[in-house]
């Protein structure tokens, strides 16, 4: 059996007076490439910024290959191994695109200067325009290169779990298909992710499971194979 990378229970987590997250539950197993799908609003940026501890649950547990990581401070649950891609991709202004990288380091602070150098290495192989850029300031990148920087800097840390917020948001056809292609790179690598992703039609490409999200709380689990599940996704993004 594969081992359980992310378990959220019942989860519920609030801005202000009012819950967003309400209940939601799910899973990551290890290998998975795990989708949110759902309209604007539902909750599912919300959810990754709980995982990654940028907002506290009020109630529930999320647990981290077994261990209780909600209500742990930002760089704890970094440094417990979840790494967060966010959909504004946070490019550091001033700092070149190897500085921007190696700021992926923070999360495994104890990895020694061999590990870091081969992580280093294989992030460059992975991401060649980078290696080619990586003197240029990391803000005068394009967009879909700011995108791929942002998920190597994560990388580089070598996360239990990478979550991903909108990564095909804005850009053009062919980055998206750079996009989907690296994500399933990471999939074939065995790592563990949570997507969040508007074009549904590309992210079914390389999702192992998927959740329909509804006003905060899962409302069904589907398999991307699954003409009948991914009929019932549809029909709940569009439900008005």
């Amino acid at each position: 059996m594969p081992d359980t990378i992310l378990n959220v229970e019942n989860v519920h987590a609030r801005y202000g007076l009012g819950d967003v997250l309400r209940g939601i539950s799910l899973h990551v197993e290890a290998g998975e490439v795990v989708s949110l799908f759902g309209r604007n609003g539902v909750g599912k940026t919300t959810l990754l910024k709980t995982i990654a501890g940028w907002l506290k649950p009020h109630t529930g547990r999320i647990e981290l290959a077994g261990e209780t990581i909600s209500g742990l401070e930002t760089d704890k649950i970094c440094h417990a191994g979840v790494g967060l891609v966010p959909e504004d991709r946070r490019i550091f202004p001033g700092l070149s695109v190897d500085e921007n990288m190696r700021l992926g380091f923070r999360q495994s602070p104890s990895a020694s200067a061999a590990e870091r150098r081969e992580r280093l290495e294989k992030a460059y192989e992975r991401f060649p325009r980078l290696w080619e850029r990586r003197q240029q300031m990391g803000t005068t990148l394009s967009g879909g290169e700011q995108q791929m920087l942002a998920i190597a800097r994560v990388l580089v840390g070598a996360p239990k779990l990478v979550l991903i917020d909108e990564p095909t948001e804005g850009l053009a056809p062919f980055i998206v298909d750079e996009i989907v292609s690296i994500i399933q790179a990471m999939s074939a690598d065995g790592m563990s992710v949570l997507l969040v992703e508007q074009n549904v039609h590309r992210a079914l490409e390389v999702t192992s499971r998927f959740y329909a999200i509804e006003r905060g709380a899962v409302v069904f689990e589907g398999l991307p194979d699954s003409e009948a599940d991914k009929t019932r996704l549809f029909e709940t993004i569009v439900a008005a």
